[in-house]
């Protein structure tokens, strides 16, 4: 088969690979579409190592059609159409992975946007539900509001009954968190998330990708008993905590990630699948989640897709067409 493979920092190529070999429990892919993932960009950059026994392969989310099926795999079908939660491999013509991270493509989307699912459901739900226990009433306030975790989580929190704010970079990305069901618009550039929050009476959970940058701001701007789940790091990964302020907010932080979690165990990637499966697609067949693609690219592009998102340029998404 063919897949991108990293020949140097950057440096990726549509090559020929040794197609998977399936074991007991898996399910091989015929990939249609793979999801870009800033994870993506750390690896290819010689920053992200995948976690011991996955593909050194590119590629955490991946759709298409089941090729074969394992030994001790059921409830599946050749040919049948799905998407996956990876550790690696989906930037290539076929993938294997297991069978408690395959999802069925919600009804009414395609291949391609369904590429662009698995990573942020499972990221969204784990993290604001499972770990956070986001409820009707709280306020969320999501940084980068606009990205692929960021354009999903504002329509699951407000399916929840969550008021949502968000930071983002123009105002062209506020609109579509506006459009998305945001209602605190807070332009980063611009304008200052604390006083914004603590005028809204404080944010009971917070979601960051940001990072140390960002920590002890996020502090100030919660709520008492409020939550702090940090998934990223894009500025920087030590930052200085008040730590009088997390006693006297009665305050939690959360540091969470999900590649390298096992496939079994009350927290691992089997359970949130399924509980994304039970609850999130259901709202996605019905119309009122909807897949936010920024932009597609053949997977010979990989390179390019990844400068797209590196940008900051594109909302939502970005997805390899894989042919």
């Amino acid at each position: 088969m063919r897949a991108i493979t990293v020949e140097g920092p950057d440096q990726l190529q549509w090559r020929e690979v040794p197609e998977p070999i399936l074991g007991p429990g898996e399910v091989l892919i015929r990939v249609a579409a793979a999801g870009v993932n800033r994870a993506d960009l750390l690896q290819a950059a010689g920053h992200y190592p995948p976690p011991p026994g996955a593909s050194e392969i590119l590629g955490m989310e991946a759709a298409g059609t089941i090729a074969a099926i394992g030994d001790q795999v059921s409830g599946w079908s050749v040919d049948q159409p799905v998407c996956a939660l990876l550790a690696g491999g989906g930037y290539a013509q076929y993938v294997a992975v297991p069978a408690g991270q395959l999802l069925p493509i919600p009804a009414g989307v395609d291949p391609v946007a369904a590429a662009g699912l698995p990573e942020v459901a499972c990221t969204v739900w784990s993290n604001l539900v499972m770990a956070a226990g986001l409820y009707a009433g709280q306020t969320l306030l999501i940084h980068g509001g606009a990205s692929g975790v960021g354009s999903h989580a504002i329509q699951v929190a407000r399916e929840l009954g969550a008021r949502v704010a968000v930071t983002a970079g123009s105002a062209e990305k506020l609109s579509l968190c506006a459009e998305l069901g945001a209602e605190i618009l807070i332009n980063y550039r611009d304008d200052d998330f604390v006083a914004r929050l603590t005028e809204a009476g404080g944010a009971d959970l917070i979601l960051d990708i940001i990072g140390a940058d960002y920590l002890d701001r996020n502090l100030t701007a919660l709520a008492p008993d409020g939550q702090l789940v940090v998934i990223g790091m894009q500025r920087g990964v030590k930052g200085q905590l008040n730590l009088g302020t997390l006693i006297g907010k009665r305050a939690r932080i959360i540091g969470t990630a999900l590649r390298g979690r096992p496939l079994d165990g009350p927290n691992g990637k089997a359970a949130i699948v399924a509980a994304v499966t039970e609850r999130v697609w259901p709202l996605i067949a019905e119309g009122r989640v909807r897949p936010v693609i920024g932009a597609q690219r053949p997977v010979e592009q990989a390179g390019e897709a990844h400068e797209l998102l590196a940008s900051g340029a594109v909302a939502g998404k970005v997805v390899l067409t894989v042919s």
